[in-house]
């Protein structure tokens, strides 16, 4: 091929304006390249850290609840069963709080006896107010759960508090947080000190078996410092509970379904031990992308210790463990990356031959919810929740509206 024409498809050089074209996009590319190191710099020397040197992570959720209630109640906040009003006075009201805020920590450390270890711990301040003249505008710090969990390949072990193994899943709620929604109507909630161990198989569907030995408990009311072994812990056996799960998928579309019993012992009025057992199911199930569909069920005795089953009752009239049987079931929809709407219900149902004159015979709740995260860390929530309570005289019908405004971070 001529000379001539190999010239002719050379590119033409650069004109010095691409030339400063070109040194101008270098030089921001470079400007980036360093702003981005000078970030991740400053980010690695004020990374909150362990003793350990383990990064930690910090979370919380402050809000503010703006509530009001049609009917006396047994707690204004978190209304879970309704009571008799007092003759002559008015029990409905509005109050604003701040003691639903929760915070906690959390970290990951690798090759920990031959897998993974996952530490965190969350806490609230609904453990209380101060005897104040500020009333709930002065609550106290709260531990919720602390769990340390070692994942291998096949299976898991952890130790610390947390939720019943048989009963571990909650309903979506910004106004049921310091204690969960559809407690004392089908959520045996209450988070114990325990042992689990875990053993799974793997792949996109998995089968799996768990056991745990939990922190006895009946339920009673302690002091504000000193404590005695409540009935529960009288009997000197711990609680053990067993389950077997299925799930599948990953990530956002993971769901479940599990099957679980419960046993213990809890000393009655005249210090014989009586049974605390259950058998319990839970589901969560994804309906598509967008809608999930949660729910648990049980039937037992015994169970108030675990969270407010029977209404919160303990014995009846006998002096047996009160019977009941109570459920939940919530569905949820995603309807766009910021927007959730739902709602649910759930009931607890005591057996009627258990139960003294006075006592609570049904506890009903039914709730719906909007969540909106509109912009960055900024949450807002509307439920409104009917909570009817049957008597043997008398049914008791309260109706909560609950705003929650806060941040995320």
């Amino acid at each position: 091929m001529p000379v001539t024409s190999l010239r002719a498809q050379e590119a033409p050089p650069p004109t010095p304006a691409q030339l400063d074209s070109m040194r101008q996009r270098l030089e921001d590319a470079e400007a980036a390249i360093e702003a981005l190191r000078e970030q991740l710099a400053t980010e690695a020397s004020t990374a909150l850290r362990s003793r350990s040197r383990v990064s930690l992570e910090f979370r919380g959720r402050a809000l503010v609840h703006a509530i009001a209630n049609s009917a006396r109640v047994n707690n204004v906040d978190v209304p879970t069963f309704a009571v008799a009003p007092v003759p002559g006075e008015s029990w409905t009201g509005f109050a604003m709080t701040i003691r639903q805020t929760t915070f906690g920590l959390a970290f990951t450390a690798t090759d920990v006896l031959g897998g993974t270890f996952v530490g965190d711990l969350d806490a609230d301040f609904f453990g209380g107010q101060q005897p104040s003249s500020g009333g709930r505008t002065f609550p106290l710090v709260r531990m919720r759960t602390a769990r340390g969990l070692v994942e291998w390949r096949h299976g898991s072990l952890m130790i610390g508090q947390e939720q019943p193994l048989v009963t571990g899943l909650d309903p979506v709620s910004l106004a049921s947080i310091g204690t969960p929604g559809f407690a004392a109507s089908g959520n045996l909630w209450l988070w114990l000190p325990q042992v689990r161990a875990a053993v799974q198989t793997r792949g996109r569907v998995r089968v799996g078996l768990e056991s745990a030995v939990l922190a006895p408990t009946s339920g009673d009311a302690a002091g504000p410092f000193d404590t005695d072994f409540d009935r529960a812990e009288r009997t000197g056996t711990p609680f053990l509970q067993a389950l077997a799960r299925l799930s599948w998928g990953e990530e956002e579309g993971t769901g479940f379904v599990a099957v679980g019993a419960h046993n213990g012992r809890v000393h009655d009025g005249a210090g014989e031990a009586s049974p605390s057992r259950a058998v319990a199911a839970m589901a969560l199930v994804p309906l598509g992308s967008r809608v999930h569909l949660r729910g648990e069920w049980f039937d037992g005795e015994g169970l108030r210790g675990l969270g407010g089953g029977a209404i919160g009752q303990a014995f009846g009239v006998s002096g047996a463990p009160v019977a009941t049987t109570g459920g939940w079931g919530q569905l949820n929809v995603q309807a766009t990356s910021r927007l959730l709407v739902g709602a649910g219900a759930g009931f607890d149902d005591p057996d009627d031959g258990d139960l003294a004159a006075a006592a609570r015979r049904r506890n009903t709740t039914v709730e719906g919810h909007v969540h909106w995260r509109p912009s960055g860390p900024l949450v807002l929530g509307l439920e409104y929740r009917t909570v009817r309570t049957e008597y043997l005289t008398a049914t008791r019908t309260n109706g909560h509206v609950n705003l929650a405004v806060g941040f995320e971070f």
